[in-house]
């Protein structure tokens, strides 16, 4: 019902991937209602979100070592944050804090068009970064990569 998605991209010498799964709108209000504001989601559905980095990045103005994360959110109606954690392979709700790595912000905006399925791709900036686009329903969020 959540089917299995990677989304991946390489710039220059940046290779990014995720591995997520994608639960659908349903005629469902998901943010604020379904995915509560101000709490902790696992960024998609079933098991933990996986991203992956072949090479040490900059993520709102943090340092991310290159390596393997889960990843997490916690949506706002504005900015959300987003969570890179060290624990991988664990059920989507199995989040826990004091495995987290760094903690950034993402801007979120509201769309025109829904989108049913829940959706991670990439955006090729420029030679120095990425944009990674969160989309689902009428919000989009978008966090640049470095």
């Amino acid at each position: 019902h959540s089917p299995e998605s990677t989304a991946e991209i390489t710039s220059g010498d940046l290779t990014v991937s995720v591995n997520y799964c994608q639960p659908s709108v349903k005629e469902r209000n998901i943010f604020g209602e379904l995915i509560p504001f101000g709490q902790v989601w696992r960024t998609g559905a079933n098991e933990a979100t996986i991203i992956k980095f072949n090479k040490d990045v900059t993520i709102d103005g943090k340092s991310l070592a290159a390596g393997e994360y889960s990843l997490w959110t916690i949506p706002t109606e504005g900015n959300w944050s987003v969570i890179f954690n060290s624990a991988t392979g664990q059920w989507g709700t199995m989040y826990d804090a004091e495995t987290d790595v760094i903690k950034v912000n993402a801007s979120a905006t509201q769309t025109a068009e829904s989108t049913e399925l829940f959706t991670i791709s990439f955006v090729d900036v420029d030679t120095a970064g990425v944009n990674m686009n969160l989309k689902w329903d009428k919000t989009l969020v978008t966090l640049p990569i470095e």
